[in-house]
């Protein structure tokens, strides 16, 4: 997919993507987790997307504290899956890899005046 607008090309727009890609591909044998991991980190990715272009900055914020948000869901959910048994805990590098990227990044927009 080619870029259409220029936020696709932000360091927090491409990691909030990536972390929504590698939860749905992680693999979660619990229906339950899965989902709500999925939904959550999608959650992040779709409000960092809303937030971005707009000018307001009271928007901004309140779309990237919800982003910030999610991403606390997503990531306890992994965490959650793991304690279950529903997730190897090999497989959680990357993710949580991703998910301290992000979260800086969200932190760093979120300190912005």
């Amino acid at each position: 997919m080619h870029d259409i607008l220029g936020f696709q090309k932000l360091d927090v727009y491409v990691v909030a993507r990536e972390f929504a890609c590698l939860v749905h591909q992680a693999g979660i044998a619990d229906a339950e987790l899965r989902d709500q991991a999925t939904r959550a980190a999608k959650s992040a990715f779709l409000n960092i997307a809303e937030g971005l272009p707009d000018r307001r900055q009271g928007v901004r914020h309140r779309h990237f504290n919800i982003a910030r948000g999610s991403l606390a869901e997503a990531v306890a959910a992994l965490d959650c899956a793991v304690a279950l048994g529903a997730l190897e805990a090999a497989r959680v590098a990357p993710l949580r890899a991703s998910a301290s990227r992000l979260a800086a990044l969200l932190g760093a927009l979120l300190r912005r005046r």
